[in-house]
């Protein structure tokens, strides 16, 4: 393992090139399951080393399902990374979240397919906990840092995650307002899962760019809108960043960093060696704490 980075932060490009970042350097990575989704930018912003990563590629080339999202979070535990803000779009299924407010969900609703969402499999078997899939202690803390950011910000809700590329139809979009749910968007996960059984603190700052099609007098979202409400929202986001670097929430006691100790029922020695190179960054704290 490299240097300790306490932050990363998922984003799009206005995060990339975040202002005020010093000392950058431009990681490349080679992962057991392919290239991230671009160089992983690291820098010092307020005295801590941070690491920024374009989830969509610097050009926004990915689809949401094309994500390489095990290698990026791979890549992110072999750099030192503890803690991750992802910072997304979304759409609002209920009308007090307005577009440009900021929300800081705390459940997740799964509605995609096809994407590889876990380390485990071909030789070790892991179970997550993941009643809670954002850790309680980063949510509270990205949301201290919206508010004092500015933004109108809200917390908690139900993230509805959709397959994508397509924005939903007026059925569906109906469908997860009678669930429950808040806001929709296309990546938390497998991200939050993926964080889990990599044992990082992971948390979302979620971005209202519309509101979904269910509205009446709204009209229904497109790329173009959604784009342009990020735009618009871009600063504020940076400064909830910015803050949220100079009072990150410790580590010592949260569950998220021990993980692994629950969910790995077999014994250290049975461990396929294969399986200890393959996972290596993601089992080296489990593994050695047998020792």
């Amino acid at each position: 393992m490299s240097e300790r980075i306490p932050l990363a932060v998922i984003g799009g490009s206005g995060f990339y090139e975040m202002p005020g970042l010093e000392d950058v350097e431009e990681v490349e990575i080679t992962t057991p399951f392919g290239p991230p989704s671009d160089r992983i930018r690291v820098g010092t912003l307020g005295g801590r080393r941070v690491a920024f990563l374009a989830r969509h590629g610097r050009h926004h080339t990915l689809l949401p399902s094309e994500l390489p999202q095990r290698a990026n979070f791979w890549a992110l535990k072999q750099l030192g990374v503890e803690r991750v803000l992802s910072v997304s779009a979304v759409g609002s299924l209920r009308e007090v979240y307005a577009p440009g407010h900021l929300v800081v969900p705390s459940q997740l609703i799964d509605r995609t397919w096809g994407r590889p969402s876990t380390f485990f499999g071909d030789g070790l078997v892991g179970h997550i906990s993941f009643g809670e899939p954002f850790c309680p202690r980063m949510r509270a803390a990205a949301l201290a840092a919206a508010r004092g950011a500015g933004a109108t910000v809200h917390d908690g809700g139900t993230y509805v995650v959709m397959q994508g590329p397509a924005f939903s139809t007026r059925a569906e979009s109906e469908l997860h307002r009678a669930w429950g749910a808040d806001l929709i968007g296309m990546t938390a996960l497998p991200e939050a899962k993926l964080a889990r059984e990599a044992e990082l603190c992971y948390a979302t700052l979620a971005c209202v760019t519309d509101y979904d099609c269910w509205h009446e007098t709204e009209a229904a979202v497109d790329a173009a809108t959604v784009f342009d409400t990020l735009r618009r929202n871009v600063a504020v986001s940076q400064q909830a960043v910015r803050l949220l670097t100079g009072a990150l929430p410790p580590r010592e006691g949260c569950a998220c960093a021990t993980a692994l100790d629950a969910a790995i029922v077999a014994p250290r020695s049975a461990v396929p060696a294969e399986v200890r190179e393959r996972l290596g960054p993601i089992l080296r704290r489990w593994l050695e704490a047998a020792t």
